[in-house]
């Protein structure tokens, strides 16, 4: 006769307990805070120094050849394209958080420090000059700044400061980089560059 099983007690029936494991206060309490940044270009703060002194998100880091740029959707930095030319970027080059252009993107500064840095990652840069650019009929400038924790740029204070060369070698980035869309017929041109307090008129003004 085969054996019948009892009927499962009250005992039988509880489950293992598990203990919880703490979570990391630090952790947590950051992940809630308000002032905690989840896109660079909307949740980070300008800084309380624009439009002199500014955030800068870094897209692309000196000495890189492939264009890399925000993807607005995710915030993320995504690969646009490997350069058609020779160049590699000069300096490193991002945008200013919270604003916002006639092109619809964020206000494009080029930085100009002793060392690259990752892209993705922002810094504290000082504007000392303005590039006026034109790409497809539309406002393209370039705001030109130094780091403003680096102790080789951090006291320049406008553009004209910069050695002759460095300029000719940032113009001549730009130019080469709009070359192929000259082929394509788009309108794109690079005009002379102007002093620092250009350059705050324009943050100003996309802030």
């Amino acid at each position: 006769m085969p054996a019948v099983m009892a009927p499962p007690t009250e005992q039988s029936e509880k489950l293992p307990v598990f203990k919880k494991l703490p979570l990391n206060e630090r952790i947590l309490s950051s992940m809630t805070r308000k002032n905690v940044a989840a896109h660079p270009w909307h949740d980070l703060e300008i800084g309380p120094g624009a439009p002199k002194i500014f955030n800068c998100v870094v897209e692309i880091s000196k000495g890189s050849k492939v264009k890399y740029e925000l993807d607005k959707k995710t915030g993320l930095i995504k690969v646009d394209r490997v350069l058609y030319s020779s160049v590699v970027y000069p300096h490193n080059y991002g945008f200013i958080p919270r604003t916002l252009c006639e092109d619809s993107d964020p206000m494009d500064v080029l930085v100009i420090m002793q060392e690259p840095v990752l892209p993705g990652c922002f810094l504290r840069a000082k504007a000392i000059g303005l590039m006026p650019m034109i790409d497809q009929g539309e406002k393209d400038d370039k705001i030109i700044a130094v780091c403003a924790d680096d102790p080789e740029y951090r006291d320049y204070t406008d553009i004209k400061e910069l050695p002759p060369h460095r300029l000719a070698e940032i113009r001549r980035f730009f130019e080469e980089c709009i070359l192929y869309k000259k082929n394509e017929n788009k309108e794109v041109a690079v005009d002379d560059f102007l002093p620092a307090t250009n350059a705050y008129g324009a943050i100003q003004l996309s802030m």
